[in-house]
């Protein structure tokens, strides 16, 4: 009997057995390596769903995760017993959106780990095979995780545009927020200016490359001499982050949103983005990009473990989602391990 963590409704997240279903044609079975505890999730856990993603029965999250194959698959050059990665984003590869190169719009999207489709949370998985994204073999499991928040990282820079030496203002610094800092800084931006509530996030942003961290936009404002920036990208959990956002961005600047509020309702002042002039944009998940997040963390171009603050067992989990809901002092990223923390190393 396999083991997972259900969230069965907003602040009910528990440990319980798993009965893992039979393998569809075309799918594989994966022992789970490790998975991310993301954003998303504690949305589902917070507020019970996302927009239409509601938590309508138990079920098992978890988007971001690797594996140890259990078979070989020689169509992908890969034997039994490698790690890989999973893309959690099954599109259908027939729509407008599809064509155009934008799976992450894909209406019809199948997305492993969001209701009612079951996620990694649990100790083994069927995946399907075309999902399954081959990683370096001296990736360890938290290298491979991690190769999913940095594509939706990629993504929001890609957005983002951001020109040769452009003052960057990067609103949170949570995971994807410190993700985002780092793309930046491989693509020759300027002055990045982060802000971020916690001190300890803050910490984190000034050592992987922030030249300044505040703990409000009023210090944009402050270092600025009341003009703003050029390019505002928000990364937080706050309904007030498109707020900070305008009000750090100068006239006539543009502003890239990804992250996803709480309550799912931003608060917005319209005539102050209206008055400024500002282009903005919502960033949702990835387009194609796992080749380049696997060349940024070969490369060292990332350091995507600098982003992992903690680590749990798989029964541990239920407490990892309330720690992360408490806004615990300490807290970024967490990894949970079915078969343990230790197991990162295999």
């Amino acid at each position: 009997m396999s083991h997972a963590i259900f969230l069965h409704a907003a602040g009910d997240a528990r440990f319980a057995p798993f009965n893992l279903r039979e393998g569809a044609p075309g799918e594989t079975l994966l022992d789970v390596a490790a998975v991310g505890l993301c954003g998303s999730d504690l949305h589902y856990y917070k507020d019970g769903g996302i927009g239409s993603a509601v938590i309508a029965a138990p079920f098992v999250p978890g988007h971001e995760f690797s594996g140890w194959l259990t078979e070989d698959l020689p169509e992908l050059g890969l034997a039994r017993g490698a790690l890989v990665a999973v893309d959690p984003n099954q599109a259908c590869g027939q729509c407008q959106h599809c064509r155009d190169g934008h799976p992450n719009l894909c209406p019809d999207v199948v997305f492993i780990g969001a209701p009612p489709h079951d996620g990694a949370m649990t100790e083994r998985i069927w995946v399907p095979k075309s999902q399954i994204v081959p990683v370096p073999e001296r990736f360890t499991p938290s290298d491979a995780v991690m190769l999913e928040p940095l594509g939706v990282a990629i993504h929001a820079v890609d957005l983002a545009r951001p020109r040769l030496l452009e003052r960057v203002a990067l609103i949170g610094c949570g995971p994807i927020g410190l993700l985002i800092l780092q793309v930046l800084r491989t693509v020759g931006v300027g002055e990045i200016l982060a802000c971020d509530p916690q001190p300890h996030r803050r910490a984190l942003a000034l050592k992987l490359g922030a030249s300044k961290a505040g703990a409000s936009v009023a210090e944009i404002a402050d270092w600025t001499k009341g003009e703003g920036m050029p390019l505002v990208i928000e990364a937080t959990n706050a309904p007030e982050g498109f707020r900070d956002a305008i009000r750090a961005a100068r006239i006539g600047g543009r502003v890239v949103l990804v992250g996803i509020p709480d309550g799912d309702s931003y608060v917005v002042p319209a005539a102050e983005a209206r008055r400024r002039g500002l282009t903005i944009k919502f960033s949702r998940r990835m387009g194609h990009v796992y080749p380049r997040a696997i060349e940024l963390v070969a490369q060292g171009k990332v350091d995507v473990d600098a982003v992992v603050s903690h680590r749990f067992s798989l029964t541990e989990g239920p407490n990892a989602f309330r720690r992360h809901a408490a806004n615990e002092p300490g807290m970024v990223k967490s990894l949970i391990y079915p078969k343990g923390p230790a197991d990162d190393a295999r």
